[in-house]
């Protein structure tokens, strides 16, 4: 069953495994950020570990508008960053909605699928 209709000029998230994740059928292996219009690039964090502020500072820089909401997809397991670290984004009225990267690519693709300016930080492990 087709729930929504395609939209090329979008970026979506095609297919996930263990280790990967297909951004318009390109594989990517690690840690990335990804805007529904401005596309992907790698994340600076590398792991759930090394999260500083900072990391989520780079968010912001993908589109010229700051984003309504960033999920955040904190790899094969559900793990909460710490509310300090995500202040350059509250302090903006940012939504933040964390859950485990699986979830964080599903949900990516309905709400970019709805036309909502949402950005993805995702841990692949």
């Amino acid at each position: 069953m087709k729930l929504h209709a395609d939209r090329p000029d979008q970026f979506s998230i095609t297919a996930y495994g263990p280790g990967w994740i297909a951004v318009n059928g390109e594989r990517h292996s690690g840690a990335l950020l990804l805007s529904a219009f401005a596309g992907v690039r790698p994340w600076a964090c590398p792991r759930f570990e090394d999260l500083a502020a900072g990391h989520f500072e780079a968010v912001l820089t993908l589109d010229p508008v700051p984003p309504e909401v960033v999920l955040f997809g904190s790899g094969s397991r559900l793990r909460f960053a710490h509310p300090a670290l995500l202040r350059p984004l509250f302090e903006r009225r940012i939504g933040v909605e964390t859950m485990d990267t699986a979830a964080a690519c599903r949900t990516f693709n309905i709400l970019a699928a709805e036309g909502r300016s949402v950005v993805a930080a995702l841990f692949v492990d």
